[in-house]
């Protein structure tokens, strides 16, 4: 792999961003180094290194990895923890970008442009199970390409609708063939696979590969890797903090423009946050959401994370016992097939205005986060292309249970 940021395949580890708050700090694109934060074994400890702004890649066992510059660095030091540096992150700025192909040795993974052709070509195989739309643009004007799944996809059927999005973070593009990945298996496999062939008979099933296609193309361009996570908005939006439901209530996100978690100037600022959203609000038909459940796929750390993000709290206004129980259950019968964690989004540390939160708050949408491969810090974000296929068919089974569950809602 074509890979400057060697520290990063090295050492990053776990869940792509972190939230701030608490602290302003400056961009930490600019002299950025990776570091390992030690004496963060608790939920509590995780979200005061979150709360400075720093970007947290993930934590595991009582340490966390993150990018900062090193006067963030000092800062968590001051604070009581321990510190290291593990090498210089190579994230210059420039203007919009289209990629070529990704670096040398992971030409397998989809470039937008590709990932379009792959769509198109699901609805030329498929005309009768595949139909492509767009539920608007990204903030470069790229489409957020839809591709709707059914044994009538013309028709707007009485079935239990199932979403799964991808790619909200730009440097996760494991994620975008993980949606590939599902449109791939219940089209080819319709008519020779009894289980799908009755998946895609009694569900709609929606996916959308790039939800931060300016990022991702951004994250590529010149050949190399940029550690990108935002949008492309200015200086960078979070669309994973900008969501409508509690943003910006709960030091779960950054008002800070130079975060990585910055949450934006107000709930849905982002375009690509507006559109989705806009989406999904418009699948409520009659005072009846037809979309019942939800996947969206980030990297990395392997976990099923449920709601709620905003409180450490296993119930809040919003979500019963009852509820919350039928989110375990389920989050653990998914994990029990791949291999991931399950457990509450709060469990790692305090977010707000992330996707699962207003799925579920404002639409009662059963909604997860996978993170993906790997589940520590090599190879990171970038796992070679070699990767794409175990890593994605591992998630068939859970995939299928959050389909079957549908039916149940």
């Amino acid at each position: 792999m074509a890979l400057a940021l060697s520290a990063l395949v090295v050492f990053a580890t776990g869940v792509a961003g972190g939230p701030a708050l608490a602290v302003t700090p400056p961009s930490v694109t600019a002299g950025s180094q990776f570091y390992e934060v030690g004496g963060t074994s608790t939920p509590q400890l995780r979200t005061v290194v979150a709360r400075t702004g720093v970007d947290v890649l993930g934590a595991s066992g009582d340490t966390m990895s993150i990018i900062a510059r090193p006067a963030d660095a000092e800062g968590l030091r001051a604070l009581g923890f321990t510190v290291s540096a593990r090498g210089p992150v190579d994230r210059p700025l420039g203007p919009a970008a289209i990629a070529a192909d990704f670096p040398a040795g992971d030409e397998g993974y989809h470039t937008y442009a590709e990932t379009t052709t792959e769509l198109q070509k699901a609805v030329s195989n498929f005309p009768s199970l595949a139909k492509l739309t767009s539920v608007g643009k990204s903030y470069e004007g790229r489409n957020l390409n839809l591709l709707k799944i059914s044994d009538n996809v013309a028709t707007d059927e009485n079935e239990p609708e199932v979403l799964f999005t991808c790619n909200q973070h730009a440097r996760e593009h494991l994620t975008t063939e993980m949606c590939l990945r599902i449109v791939q298996r219940f089209t080819s496999s319709y008519a020779t696979d009894p289980a799908i062939k009755k998946l895609v008979d009694s569900t709609e099933i929606y996916v959308l590969p790039n939800v931060n296609p300016d990022g991702s193309e951004y994250d590529i361009s010149g050949g190399r890797y940029h550690s990108w996570r935002k949008n492309r908005q200015g200086p960078g939006t979070d669309t994973n903090r900008n969501w409508g439901y509690k943003w910006g209530c709960c030091g779960g996100s950054s008002g800070s423009t130079g975060s990585e978690t910055y949450r934006g100037p107000s709930a849905f600022s982002a375009p690509e946050t507006k559109a989705v959203s806009d989406y999904v609000d418009s699948r409520r038909i009659g005072g009846v959401q037809q979309i019942k459940a939800h996947i969206d796929f980030h990297t990395y750390s392997e976990l099923v994370l449920w709601p709620f993000g905003y409180t450490y709290n296993d119930t809040a206004p919003g979500m019963t016992a009852a509820e919350a129980k039928t989110f375990s259950d389920l989050g653990k019968k998914m994990a029990a097939t791949n291999g991931y964690t399950p457990e509450q989004s709060s469990d790692l540390y305090i977010t707000d205005g992330a996707v699962n939160d207003w799925m579920w708050g404002n639409h009662k949408i059963l909604s997860f986060t996978f993170e993906m491969y790997p589940k520590g810090g090599n190879p990171g974000f970038y796992p070679p292309d070699e990767q794409i296929v175990p890593q994605t068919t591992r998630n068939d089974k859970a995939v299928d249970i959050l389909l079957n569950a549908a039916f149940t809602r």
